[in-house]
């Protein structure tokens, strides 16, 4: 049966805005402070859905979560009404309520580690959701983000969930943004390349922002999901690009089917990995585009999110498309480099700007809006949530967006019971759209 690769992109919340809240993350500090527009943001999220549709591929949704998380203030001793709860934490820390009133759930590449069917033990999609444990406004993600997967994969002979992994930042855990799949064709058995970080119980004394993804955070995932001992990969990221400001791989590499496209100083030893991939892929070869530093310096790949792109196989097209943000073209060292890239290479023929600024604002490119899931037809089918989108479901989520989304939050908006409950509002009548049933926090 016919595999193919599905895209399920997280879309802006309702309480969208920058707080700067992630370390490590160039772009989330540098704009820390500015007005958000979540009505702009959501929008610029179907935008690039509706693009890739038009490419050909099967494109899928995944649902804001439920902010500010009340779970978690209840749980830190604020009590009585829920207006009652956000004006008192408020009152305490302002900073404490920025964190839970994040919407960072949008990049759903942080999501989840997904093993297709074809490459576990037991022939059966595996799902992790990632505990996140790095960060304190993601750390509050993982429960939700698993009840949500488990009702749009239902666990059965297709799919199989694992809890978050626990252990704290011992056991960090950032989901695909820092694992690649290489395969000869989706339904083929892939390589599994799990890039961490740094060791759980290392000092890791040459990092100055976190290594936010452990090795034994991935070596665990492998395990679970059944994985072959022999088409698993694990290498560690150059701290040099951590401490640039790549904070997952996906900053600075990004892969499909046969093809690796990264930045020289992605890894420490790109040619010792180029070898480990090409022995674990076997007879299929593998096509390395390894970008030299002479060309694009690490600075201008992390800043204009280049390798934060989408590279995807479009049926309607023969070679790979690369799905860039703005800020790729509006860089003249990226853009050159990709206008050469595409008519010199022999995989990746066509480079699509899309312009999603107010993720890019908060640190999170076309890459980190999806969450790829290899499946065929009668996966899909069992699928137990309407989030595969049409037109029908376009039009009635622009709706959704127009009569519950602000085109405006500033920073002191976050202590506005108002739009408290204009979130609460939106997420309720979400479930309904999707046929999600009660998922949220504020519903149970």
């Amino acid at each position: 049966m016919s595999y193919r690769e599905v895209n399920f992109d997280g879309l802006v919340g309702p309480t969208h805005n920058y707080a700067g809240l992630s370390y490590g993350n160039v772009a989330s500090a540098g704009n820390q402070g500015r007005v958000s527009n979540p009505r702009e943001g959501a929008k610029q999220g179907l935008g690039k859905m509706r693009h890739l549709m038009s490419l050909g591929m099967t494109q899928g949704l995944l649902p804001p979560q439920d902010r500010p998380h009340l779970k978690s203030l209840r749980a830190l001793g604020f009590t009585g009404s829920d207006r009652d709860m956000l004006a008192a934490a408020y009152k305490a820390d302002p900073a404490l309520v920025a964190n839970l009133m994040s919407a960072s759930c949008m990049w759903t590449a942080n999501a989840a580690t997904i093993s297709p069917a074809p490459d576990t033990a037991d022939g059966r999609t595996h799902f992790t959701a990632a505990n996140l444990a790095a960060m304190y406004h993601r750390s509050i993600e993982d429960e939700t983000t698993a009840r949500i997967l488990a009702r749009i994969f239902p666990e059965g002979d297709r799919f199989a969930h694992h809890a978050p992994l626990v252990g704290g930042i011992h056991m960090g855990d950032e989901g695909a943004a820092n694992h690649n799949r290489f395969c000869a064709s989706y339904g083929d058995e892939g390589v599994a390349l799990f890039v961490y970080g740094r060791k759980a119980f290392d000092d890791s004394k040459d990092l100055t922002f976190p290594g936010r993804q452990t090795y034994e955070a991935s070596a665990a995932i492998a395990r679970q999901h059944g994985l072959h001992d022999k088409k698993a990969v694990f290498v560690r990221q150059n701290p040099a690009a951590i401490n640039a400001g790549a904070f997952h791989n996906d900053v600075v590499a990004v892969s499909n089917e046969d093809t690796f496209f990264y930045h020289q100083d992605a890894f420490a030893d790109p040619a010792a990995l180029q070898a480990e991939l090409q022995s674990a892929m076997g007879k299929t070869k593998m096509h390395f585009i390894e970008v030299p530093r002479d060309k694009v310096s690490l600075a201008s790949a992390i800043k204009s999110y280049l390798f934060n792109s989408q590279l995807i196989s479009s049926p309607n097209s023969d070679g790979m498309t690369l799905i860039l943000p703005m800020e790729s073209k509006d860089n003249p060292e990226v853009h050159s480099y990709v206008s050469w890239l595409t008519e010199n290479d022999t995989r990746i023929k066509q480079a699509d700007y899309m312009d999603v600024r107010e993720s890019m604002r908060n640190g999170g490119g076309p890459a980190c809006l999806r969450l790829r899931v290899v499946m065929n037809s009668d996966d899909m089918a069992a699928m137990g949530a309407r989030v595969l989108l049409d037109n029908a479901l376009f039009a009635d989520l622009e709706t959704w967006i127009d009569d519950h989304y602000r085109d405006r939050v500033a920073p002191d908006d976050l202590a506005d019971p108002l739009l408290m409950e204009e979130s609460f509002a939106a997420m309720d009548r979400l479930t309904q759209i999707l046929n999600l049933g009660s998922v949220y926090d504020f519903q149970r």
